[in-house]
């Protein structure tokens, strides 16, 4: 069963992803000239907003550093003698960096159909579907970018161990992420409502 559920979603992937990949937004910095460029992605944040309780600012904060906003980001792979592809570092994909373990736990919870790590709209669900439990699991505010993100990458078991303390570049990530969001909510703060109800479906007071 689990091998027709994978071809099948194997093809339906392949299916919709074709010549449909996404360049990454030409100015990372500024979550407004990425909203600019791809304003739909502000909706599929500000639904997992709603819907998870991870502000906007963050949730886009993880893809940059995650993915650098790469729909096809995977970890380097490892070489057996310097010359052979042996693998990659772990089942790490798509925008939010999911690994299979964790990816199969939320298709588990949320439906695996037509769902992929390279679809913004799932990445940012998934994004804030994980940091809901690490809130309810490890009570770390959702409004709390670096705990969110030590949790995030090392794990909820990972954090609660300690595990970040030895390592000093994943400290130095989740401030790096921090950073980032801050400087995205300031941003959002000037230009979010040229966002607001801008698809043909919304129309206010209920998209405010």
């Amino acid at each position: 069963m689990k091998s027709v559920k994978a071809s099948f979603l194997a093809l339906v992937v392949t299916l919709l992803m074709a010549g449909c990949a996404v360049t990454p937004p030409t100015q990372q910095e500024n979550v407004c000239e990425i909203f600019e460029q791809y304003p739909d992605w502000y909706d599929y944040a500000r639904l997992s907003a709603s819907k998870w309780g991870t502000p906007v600012d963050i949730q886009m904060a993880f893809v940059r550093h995650e993915s650098s906003f790469r729909s096809d980001a995977r970890p380097p792979r490892e070489w057996l003698l310097w010359i052979i592809p042996w693998g990659r570092v772990s089942s790490a994909k798509g925008y939010a960096q999911a690994q299979d373990p964790v990816w199969s736990e939320y298709e588990a919870e949320r439906g695996w159909l037509f769902r992929s790590r390279s679809d913004m709209e799932d990445a940012l669900d998934f994004i804030g579907w994980y940091n809901y439990k690490t809130w309810r699991e490890l009570d770390i505010p959702r409004t709390d970018a670096y705990r969110l993100y030590l949790a995030y990458h090392e794990g909820r078991g990972g954090y609660r161990r300690g595990s970040w303390e030895s390592k000093p570049e994943v400290q130095r990530t989740a401030e790096r992420v921090r950073d980032t969001a801050r400087a995205y909510k300031s941003q959002l703060a000037q230009c979010e409502d040229r966002y607001r109800c801008d698809s043909w479906y919304q129309f206010w007071p209920f998209c405010s």
